[in-house]
C-alpha cells in the first residue's frame, strides 16, 4: 500500500504519517524543509516490508510541485492513496487590505498546488487500478469566514473541485473526498491569536483562544476517518465532504443506498422551499 501526504511535518500530517506508518503503509512525506522532514522519518523508525520515502518542496511554486510528482513516480511502483494536507493560513484580514501576491499565494497552496496533484496522478492511478484521494478543506468551505477570504474562497473551491473530480473518476475505480476536521491546535491556527482582533475580527478570534484552552478537535481522530477514507471499508464512498467532529461516518458503509442516492454531505444553495418560505421561489 502506497501514500503520499503533502505537508507532513506539522500538525494534522504528522499525525497522518504516524498513523498511516503504524498501519503498514509506505509512505512519501513531502513538506517544504528536508532537515524537519529528516525528523519525522527519524521518529518513526523502520518497519519491515515498509518504505519512508521524503521529497522537499514548497507547494507555492508550481515547478516544486511538478518537481514532487516526477520523484514520487520514481519512487513508488504505483500510488493508492493521495493525502492533499498541506495548507496556509494565508493572508488575514479585510480582502482591500490583503496584499495581492499574498492572497495569490493562499490560492496557490490551498488548492491549485491540490489540483495540480490530482491531475498529474490521476492517469497513474488509473494505469494501476484505482485508488483514493482525501483533499482536506477547513474552515469557509460551508460558510463566510470575514478576514480570511483567500483561505475560505480556496477550501471551497477544493471542496466543488472534489465532488467534480468525484463524477469524472468513478468509471476508473478512483474515489476523491474531503475531510473537514474542525478546529485543531495547530501553528496555522495560532497565526489567528498572532494576528489579533484587528486583524482575524473578534469572533475568530475568540474562537482560536478557546481551541487553544480547550485543545480542538482530536487529530487521531481526524486520521482515522483520513484512514477509513484510503482502505476498502469506504470503497463506494466518493464525492463527499465528511467532517471528523460531527458525522457519523463509521456508520456510512451500512447506508451506501441513501449515501450514493442523495445529495447529502455536499455543497449546495439553499432555496427557499427547503426552508418552507412560500414567496421565494417560482
Amino acid at each position: 500500500m502506497y501514500c503520499l501526504i503533502t505537508g507532513a511535518t506539522r500538525g494534522l500530517g504528522k499525525v497522518l504519517a504516524g498513523h498511516f506508518w503504524q498501519h503498514g503503509w509506505s509512505l512519501i512525506l513531502s513538506a517544504r524543509d528536508q532537515n524537519v522532514l529528516n525528523q519525522v522519518t527519524s521518529a518513526l523508525g523502520d518497519r519491515q516490508g515498509q518504505s519512508l520515502n521524503t521529497i522537499a518542496g514548497d507547494l507555492a511554486y508550481p515547478d516544486e510541485v511538478e518537481r514532487i510528482v516526477k520523484t514520487a513516480k520514481s519512487m513508488f511502483p504505483r500510488l493508492d492513496v493521495l493525502i492533499n494536507n498541506a495548507g496556509i493560513q494565508g493572508t488575514i484580514g479585510p480582502l482591500w487590505e490583503n496584499k495581492w501576491e499574498d492572497w495569490q499565494k493562499t490560492i496557490q497552496v490551498n488548492l491549485l498546488a491540490p489540483v495540480f496533484l490530482c491531475r498529474a496522478f490521476i492517469p497513474w492511478m488509473k494505469e494501476t487500478g484505482g485508488g483514493s484521494i482525501v483533499n482536506l478543506s477547513g474552515g469557509g468551505a460551508t460558510g463566510p469566514r470575514a478576514n480570511f477570504s483567500a483561505y475560505a474562497t480556496a477550501k471551497a473551491g477544493l471542496v466543488r473541485f472534489s465532488e467534480t473530480l468525484a463524477e469524472e473518476t468513478k468509471p476508473f475505480g478512483i474515489r476523491v473526498n474531503c475531510v473537514a476536521p474542525g478546529a485543531m491546535k495547530t501553528d496555522m491556527l495560532g497565526e489567528v491569536l498572532q494576528k489579533g482582533t484587528a486583524a482575524a475580527g473578534e469572533r475568530e478570534f475568540a474562537h482560536a483562544q478557546k481551541v487553544f484552552s480547550e485543545g480542538g478537535t482530536s487529530m487521531d481522530h481526524v486520521a482515522d476517518l483520513v484512514l477509513f477514507l484510503a482502505t476498502d471499508a469506504s470503497k463506494e464512498i466518493t464525492g463527499k465532504l465528511i467532517s471528523a467532529v460531527w458525522d457519523n461516518w463509521e456508520e456510512w458503509p451500512q447506508h451506501l443506498d441513501e449515501l450514493n442516492t442523495s445529495d447529502v454531505y455536499t455543497l449546495r444553495r439553499i432555496t427557499g422551499r427547503d426552508k418552507g418560505f412560500s414567496w421565494g421561489d417560482k
